[in-house]
């Protein structure tokens, strides 16, 4: 890796055509998490908003005023009993953002352009 120069910048046009001519509702990304660990409903929103950060590592631009990004945290244990803590819920909030970035990343791999698509 490596940082770019401070005084780089991005054109649009190097999003490519779906970032740079956007139509409303055609550049949502949703993700599902979903964990075996007893979460409360406030720990659930924590390892949503913490997973959010995925995108943010594996898509530029993200959360764009014409995006409808998100995230949805579910628990096959249902609520805990009591609440977790703090520290494994950060470590769940992280191991999703991570999964959630490198799943992004080979689906954008694998994928094969479809005739017609917006490139």
């Amino acid at each position: 890796g490596g940082r770019p120069p401070a005084d780089f910048s991005m054109d649009p046009e190097d999003w490519g055509a779906a970032k740079a001519n956007p139509v409303l509702g055609q550049n949502t990304t949703i993700a599902c998490i979903a964990t075996d660990a007893a979460l409360t409903p406030a720990d659930a929103r924590r390892v949503a908003q913490m997973a959010l950060s995925g995108f943010s590592r594996a898509i530029r631009p993200v959360f764009a005023p014409f995006d409808g990004d998100a995230v949805f945290v579910l628990s096959t244990k249902g609520e805990a009993s009591p609440a977790p803590d703090p520290l494994t819920v950060t470590r769940i909030g992280e191991l999703a953002a991570s999964t959630l970035a490198r799943a992004i990343a080979r689906g954008v791999h694998e994928a094969r352009r479809q005739t017609g698509a917006v490139v």
